[in-house]
C-alpha cells in the first residue's frame, strides 16, 4: 500500500538505485505504437500559464482537414490516432460526433484515442450535460479511449498558479472515473519541472494510484518534462529553464516503481530527446509511445526533437539501448516483436 509520505521518500533515493530497481520491475522489451498526432484546434479559452500552444486567432481544423491527415496516417501504417486540441468555445459535441463516426466509417480498425479529460469536462460545461453523457455520445460515435493529457500535477495550490482556468485535480480525476466506468480505457500523465515539488509529484502519483486499484482503467503514464520557452510561467520568471536529466530519470523511475498497476510507463521521446530517452529505458520507461507524426504542443514550448519517428528510427533508438523493440496496439497488446 503506498502512501505519499512512502512516495515522496523514493524521491530523495540515489537515482542509479531507483533505476535499478524500476529496470527489474520490466522484461527486456520495450513497446511503440505508429500512431498520428491530431492537434484540431488551439484557440483556447484557459489560456493557462503552463502553455505556448493558444492563440487568441488560432485554427480550427475542418472535417475536411482532419480526416485527410487521418487518411495520411492510416496510409503510413497508423493503428491509433491522438487527437487532442484546446478548449475552443466554438467547437461542440456535434463536431467530434460527426468526426469520429466518419473515421469509424472510413477505418472502422483504426483506434480514436481523443480529447483529455479536461477538454472532456470544458464540452460538458458548454453543453451544459453532464460528462457521463458527453462521453457516451462520443463513445457511440467512435472514441474508444482518452489520453491522459490535462492531469499537469494534480493539487490545486499547483493549479492555481498554472492552469487557473481548467478542471480541477479531482474534476480531472472524476472524469477519468467515469469514463474507466463506461469501458472507456485512459492513460494518465504528470507534467513536471514547473513550480512543483516531491511532495507535489509523491500527491499525484498516489491519487493515480488509488484510481487505477479501483478501476482497473488507465493503461499507461506519460511523464511530461515541462518546456518553459514562450510560457507565461518563464515571462513571469517562475521557470527559468528545463529540469535537468537526473530528475527526470528518477521521476520517471520512481513512477514506474509506484505505478505498478500501470502497463507502462513511456519515455516520452519528444519531450526528451532521443539520447535521454535511450537511458531512460534503462529506468524504468518501458515504452517510448509512437511514431507522432506530427506534434504542436510540445514543440510550440520550444522542444527540438523531430515532429515525425519512422518505425525504422525507433526500432534503432530501442536496440541501441539494449532492449527488444515490441509494437503495441493503444491497449498494450503485442502486434509484433522485432528480435
Amino acid at each position: 500500500m503506498w502512501t505519499v509520505k512512502k512516495i515522496k521518500e523514493l524521491f530523495e533515493m540515489d537515482v542509479h538505485e531507483l533505476g535499478r530497481i524500476a529496470n527489474g520491475m520490466n522484461d527486456n522489451r520495450v513497446m511503440f505504437v505508429i500512431n498520428r498526432h491530431i492537434n484540431y484546434t488551439n484557440v483556447c479559452i484557459s489560456k493557462c500559464p503552463l502553455c505556448a500552444f493558444w492563440r487568441d486567432n488560432g485554427y480550427l481544423m475542418s472535417k475536411e482537414e482532419l480526416l485527410q491527415k487521418v487518411d495520411e496516417a492510416v496510409q503510413r501504417g497508423a493503428t491509433e490516432l491522438h487527437i487532442v486540441g484546446s478548449h475552443n468555445p466554438d467547437v461542440t459535441v456535434e463536431y467530434f460526433e460527426d468526426i469520429f463516426s466518419e473515421i469509424k466509417r472510413r477505418f472502422p480498425n483504426v483506434v480514436i484515442k481523443a480529447l483529455t479529460a479536461t477538454e472532456i469536462h470544458f464540452l460538458a460545461k458548454k453543453e451544459k450535460c453532464s460528462v457521463r453523457e458527453i462521453l457516451s455520445r462520443l463513445k457511440d460515435a467512435g472514441l474508444q479511449m482518452l489520453p491522459g493529457g490535462g492531469a499537469e500535477i494534480l493539487c490545486n495550490d499547483v493549479r492555481r498558479i498554472i492552469c487557473p482556468n481548467k478542471a480541477k485535480a479531482e474534476e480531472w480525476l472524476n472524469v477519468m472515473k467515469i469514463a474507466h466506468e463506461m469501458g472507456l480505457k485512459s492513460n494518465a500523465t504528470i507534467l513536471f519541472g514547473h513550480i512543483e515539488d516531491y511532495r507535489h509529484r509523491a500527491i499525484h502519483l498516489y491519487k493515480l494510484w488509488k484510481l487505477q486499484e479501483k478501476t482497473k482503467g488507465f493503461v499507461s503514464l506519460i511523464p511530461l518534462v515541462f518546456h518553459p520557452e514562450n510560457t507565461q510561467l518563464k515571462r513571469w520568471g517562475l521557470v527559468k529553464e528545463k529540469t535537468n536529466p537526473v530528475d527526470i530519470l528518477k521521476t520517471i523511475a520512481v513512477a514506474r516503481i509506484v505505478l505498478n498497476n500501470f502497463k507502462s510507463v513511456r519515455a516520452y521521446w519528444v519531450g526528451l530527446g532521443e539520447k535521454l530517452t535511450q537511458v531512460a529505458l534503462n529506468y524504468g520507461a518501458n515504452d517510448v509511445d509512437g511514431t507522432i507524426m506530427e506534434e504542436r504542443v510540445t514543440h510550440s514550448a520550444g522542444a527540438n526533437s523531430p515532429t515525425y519517428m519512422t518505425v525504422d528510427r525507433i526500432i534503432r533508438l530501442i536496440k541501441r539501448a539494449g532492449k527488444i523493440p515490441v509494437q503495441r496496439d493503444s491497449f498494450c497488446n503485442v502486434i509484433r516483436v522485432f528480435n
